[in-house]
């Protein structure tokens, strides 16, 4: 998302500094040099973040402050300070100020300071929109970063034109949440979707789950019984962990994606299917391949659009998003009103390796949100091994 910056400063040299140096790292500028102009700013709903001096012609920033505190939601604060007005500042922090600055400026502090709010404002805007959406369509965000959309196109391509997906990356990253978002895409949104997790089966019972059975194919089977192919007949089919299907299995899914039909177990009859099967694996499946543990001609067939999910610890930009996702969510469910997150407690999220990706997170935001009495999560309301990864 982009940001305009609302620098408030008497001295036009300073304000033309700060607001190259914000230029160049991806912000646009609004530059200002009294408090009535910042008033006329604001009133405009122009500045998404304000940088603001204390020191000004017509009075002194604090008292923009004071209007700010009023409106909901408002812009974060920077405030700028003079060497020796620590203590100004940090009452000025009680008021609403996100963080305080001294003169002279340090410009990488500075952009720093910026970005965080940045990402305050996203959050905010975020939340925003799950207010307004259905649970339906919240299920559909997947991310903001550039990466992240080009897949979302990439989807919605595969989506609209009902062909096979392959979608990979590690455990936790999102997977089934992508193929429900290719489901609702998609012209057969209103048909079945069917997920199956390949690997939380035995082998014994993959093939009946799948395929079905006639009455007294096997022992036990005293009913014919329809298979989740059959049950996803013009809808889709998830196959999550396909990796975990023997090469016998493999080769029976192919000739389904082939010939668009199959056989029940113990059945002698064609069944004819329309489907689009979507697929997902945490495991590399060219390399399983290569080593004879993965059909090379199912990999092809399933793999007409291929959709990799990066781990979250490559697409921190996303975070601020993905909470603000879990806080809406949680309130939702529990019926609590929690606003958001403090920038600190940010900063300690992303330090985070995530091995469990976006199904870590969620569990990380449920847990903090448990333990929250305030009208943010708070460094102090995340797990303990979160306490020293904040740099603030």
């Amino acid at each position: 998302m982009t940001a305009t910056v609302l620098i408030v400063d008497d001295e036009e040299t300073a304000r033309s500094f700060v607001g190259a140096a914000l230029n160049d790292a991806g912000f646009e500028t609004l530059e200002v040099g009294d408090l009535a102009s910042a008033h006329k700013a604001l009133d405009t709903g122009a500045a998404d973040i304000v940088l603001l001096d204390v020191m000004l012609p017509d009075g002194s920033g604090l008292s923009l402050l004071d209007r700010l505190s009023l409106e909901n939601p408002s812009p974060p604060v920077i405030l700028i300070t003079a060497h020796g007005e620590v203590e100004m500042a940090v009452d000025a922090m009680k008021k609403g100020a996100q963080d305080f600055l001294q003169k002279p400026l340090d410009l990488e502090r500075l952009v720093q300071a910026v970005q965080r709010a940045k990402e305050v404002v996203a959050l905010r805007r975020e939340l925003d929109l799950l207010r307004r959406a259905s649970m339906d369509q919240v299920e559909m965000i997947v991310g903001e970063t550039s990466a992240m959309k080009r897949l979302m196109e990439e989807a919605a391509r595969a989506a609209a034109a009902s062909v096979s997906v392959l979608i990979t990356g590690e455990t936790g990253t999102g997977k089934e949440v992508l193929a429900q978002a290719i489901r609702r895409m998609s012209p057969r949104s209103d048909k079945p979707f069917v997920p199956i997790n390949c690997a939380a089966l035995p082998d014994t019972m993959i093939e009946t789950e799948l395929f079905g059975h006639e009455a007294g194919a096997f022992t036990g089977a005293t009913k014919r019984k329809p298979g989740l192919i059959e049950i996803a007949d013009g809808g889709i089919l998830f196959l999550d962990e396909i990796s975990s299907t023997r090469p016998e299995m493999q080769a029976k899914l192919l000739r389904v994606l082939d010939e668009h039909s199959f056989r029940r177990v113990g059945g002698v009859k064609e069944i004819s299917v329309d489907i689009q099967i979507l697929a997902a694996s945490n495991r590399d499946l060219k390399a399983m391949m290569q080593e004879g543990a993965f059909r090379e001609d199912l990999y092809y067939r399933l793999k007409v659009v291929d959709l990799h999910l990066p781990p979250l610890r490559e697409r921190l930009e996303d975070l601020p998003a993905l909470v603000g996702t879990f806080i809406r969510q949680h309130n939702q469910r529990t019926g609590n009103n929690i606003s958001g997150i403090t920038p600190r407690a940010l900063d300690a999220l992303k330090a985070h390796p995530w091995p469990g990706n976006i199904r870590e997170l969620r569990h990380v935001v449920e847990r903090a949100m448990l333990f929250c009495d305030d009208e943010e999560l708070d460094l102090a309301h995340l797990p303990p091994e979160f306490q020293q990864l904040s740099p603030s």
